[in-house]
């Protein structure tokens, strides 16, 4: 048996801002965790180093890119979820 969706979706006013945003999200992303990549592939030595609470880098770095992952993705669902108001606010107008 098929059923509709869950919720009635409408227009997404602010769908190329929110794509513009994830990009440049997933960019700033993806060169901080491409330097993690080419440090440990390149100056492994460095990755040895203790830099906090008697961690290494490796360990610091890498917990670093999980938590900067989770707060990018809450900083874009914040972000997201102002614009979508503000735009559907403008196009009733």
């Amino acid at each position: 048996m098929l059923h509709g969706p869950a919720a009635e979706l409408g227009v997404d006013y602010a769908s190329k801002q929110k794509t513009r945003l994830g990009l440049i999200l997933f960019l700033v992303y993806a060169v901080l965790y491409g330097s993690f990549v080419i440090i440990g592939l390149s100056y492994t030595h460095l990755l040895e180093l203790r830099v906090f609470a008697g961690l290494n880098l490796a360990v610091v770095y890498g917990m670093g890119l999980i938590v900067l992952a989770a707060v990018m993705g809450y900083i874009y669902s914040l972000i997201c979820t102002w614009m979508e108001d503000k735009m559907e606010r403008e196009a009733k107008k």
